[in-house]
């Protein structure tokens, strides 16, 4: 293409100079909520010690609606929304945006929330192998008609670096397992509070029970895409999602706001120490 127009971004290879804007991005960091990656931008500017009291961190995508974006030195954090295809849609234009900018040895983390299992709430989980509903390695998607099945492997490398982080930091429990990536929030994560459910708390208890003997440790619904469309594109990807609640003891999230907001700001300062620590050995700021 002469052009190519990132359109749910508001960016274009004509419209604007993305080497100069995006070429010294090293990491990337996604999550669903444009509030939580604008305070996640704000947060790994006061690590890297970039706090710029001029700046406001504008969104970079603030001429569209579907997504936001915030930068700080080689720091990108996008949102993806919920879900698979949200998330899809964000990834097929993330990963020509870094094309386009010509941005090398870039490290892709998304951060989020998810259901435990057997876990205590506020457990951050390190993904060891994004699985899907059926606890299989695997993404599929219809293509032309037909199904087409993508591997979900992750950087162990780098999982087990997070995991080391954790341990360094000693200020909340950190865990490697596996990741269910469900298609929805209710039925597909098997929760009884939906519209609808014709399924009863024995069956709940036995499919999670499944799960967790197949080395699931928490359920949320982007993994399997993200780490499927990382690998394709040669990205070194990891997932770190902080556990809301016990999927074993209920369904319906009821910690206070307080709570909660503490609870997610745990998977921000994992991989905020991870970045400080990577940039220092690189000699970079």
């Amino acid at each position: 293409m002469k052009d190519d127009v990132l359109y749910h971004f508001n960016l274009g290879t004509s419209s604007h100079n993305l080497p100069a804007m995006f070429g010294d991005v090293k990491f990337v960091c996604v999550a669903g909520s444009p509030l939580r990656m604008k305070e996640f931008n704000e947060y790994i500017a006061g690590v890297l010690g970039l706090e710029d009291p001029d700046s406001n961190y504008p969104n970079i995508c603030e001429g569209t609606d579907r997504y936001a974006m915030y930068k700080v030195g080689p720091v990108l954090s996008v949102s993806h929304g919920i879900g698979v295809p949200s998330t899809s849609i964000m990834l097929h234009e993330l990963i020509k945006l870094l094309h386009h900018a010509r941005c090398t040895d870039v490290t892709v983390i998304r951060i989020g929330t998810s259901g435990g299992i057997g876990l205590e709430p506020g457990t951050v989980v390190v993904t060891k192998q994004a699985v899907d509903a059926q606890f299989m390695p695997r993404f599929e998607q219809v293509i032309l008609g037909k199904t087409v099945v993508r591997s979900t492997n992750l950087d162990h490398g780098l999982a087990e670096e997070l995991l080391r982080c954790g341990e360094e930091m000693n200020q909340f429990d950190t865990v490697i397992g596996n990741t269910m990536c469900a298609m929805d929030f209710y039925e597909g994560q098997a929760r009884l509070d939906g519209a609808f459910c014709f399924y009863t708390e024995k069956d709940k208890q036995e499919y999670l029970a499944k799960a967790s003997e197949a080395g699931v440790r928490n359920i949320e619904m982007e993994s399997t895409v993200f780490a499927a469309m990382c690998e394709l594109s040669g990205l070194r990807a990891a997932v770190v999602c902080v556990t809301i609640l016990d999927r074993l003891k209920g369904d319906q999230v009821n910690s206070s706001n307080e709570v909660l907001h503490n609870y997610m700001q745990r998977p921000q300062i994992l991989v905020g120490h991870l970045i400080k620590k990577q940039l220092s050995v690189s000699g970079k700021p």
